[in-house]
């Protein structure tokens, strides 16, 4: 099994990791309004996502994650692609990410950085917002042959963690578990949660977390595109859990996601947003979360505060 993972979590009691990739394409002037989503410029322009991955790295982020969070297979067949195809754009998506990576650590020196593999969750490839709802109507069996081609390709590939995320529902969950377990690379499971103690499908989070316990391939376990809100109630059921997992948060900014228009409502101007972020991401790294970053409506300024209190706690204090 890949070891760099483990590696980093050892040494590091705060690991930055990116914010929103689709917010950081958006704000470069891409529009991202389509049923692949970011994925979308996998196809069409894949200099637009190694640039995003850049700014992250500049930023201070430790891990970065594929544009594949919405590169399914039946996804990318949908868009007119066949499986081979679909199989080599997924692909694309980890090579683009090391070759940012490769380009960054030549230009800075910087110290080891790590690929994370997204997975969305089926929600994602439904593009309505349902990974904010879960109860797809679906058994295990049937998400685990969901996951299962897109999992062995990038187990596969030269990622470092596979990043299971914003799952909203105990049965994904269930199906991710089984999965996970005969795969070579290590992985994260995050949640996407209604409030502080539960998933969107009205699952608590400690019986969601409690599936992967005797998991060893999963490492950390935690919630991403979750309101800011609720990170803190939920590191601290996490804590109590005793999975013996690290935590990981990566929330939203708060905002409010509609999956008709494919848009986000803005609660606030961006400098009380970011102001806000770096004032929580502080606060979370406190109560145990080891890996902290964003999700949607993040962006690299988000990153490069949390990235200064990570180098902070990273001295050595005489």
């Amino acid at each position: 099994m890949k070891n760099q993972f483990k590696a980093l979590l050892k040494k590091n009691p705060l690991i930055p990791l990116d914010g929103g990739l689709a917010t950081e394409l958006e704000s470069r002037g891409h529009h991202l309004n389509s049923a692949l989503w970011s994925a979308q410029l996998l196809l069409n322009n894949p200099e637009a996502i190694f640039d995003s991955h850049t700014a992250y790295l500049k930023a201070g982020a430790r891990i970065i994650t594929t544009a594949s969070y919405q590169a399914t297979i039946p996804g990318l067949i949908k868009s007119g692609l066949n499986y081979d195809e679909a199989v080599s754009i997924i692909k694309s998506s980890v090579d683009i990410a090391c070759q940012a990576r490769e380009s960054f650590v030549k230009e800075a020196g910087s110290s080891q950085t790590l690929i994370a593999a997204s997975i969305g969750p089926y929600g994602a490839y439904l593009a309505d917002g349902s990974e904010y709802k879960g109860q797809y109507g679906l058994g295990i069996a049937e998400l685990e042959n969901f996951h299962r081609d897109r999992l062995a390709v990038l187990d596969a590939s030269p990622a470092d963690v596979l990043a299971c995320e914003t799952i909203p529902d105990i049965t994904e969950a269930q199906a991710l578990n089984n999965l996970l377990q005969k795969c070579d690379t290590p992985s994260w499971v995050c949640f996407s949660c209604k409030d502080a103690l539960h998933l969107h499908d009205g699952t608590s989070i400690e019986a969601a977390a409690a599936i992967f316990k005797n998991n060893t391939k999963v490492m950390a376990l935690g919630v991403n595109c979750t309101s800011p809100e609720y990170v803190s109630g939920l590191i601290k059921v996490l804590t109590q859990s005793h999975t013996e997992k690290a935590i990981i948060v990566y929330p939203n900014s708060g905002e409010d996601y509609c999956g008709d228009s494919k848009t986000w409502t803005t609660k606030s101007d961006s400098e009380t947003r970011h102001s806000r972020f770096s004032k929580y991401a502080v606060q979370w790294a406190k109560q145990g979360a080891q890996i902290v970053g964003g999700c949607c409506r993040t962006g690299p300024a988000d990153i490069s505060s949390l990235a200064d209190h990570a180098r902070a706690l990273s001295r050595p204090h005489n």
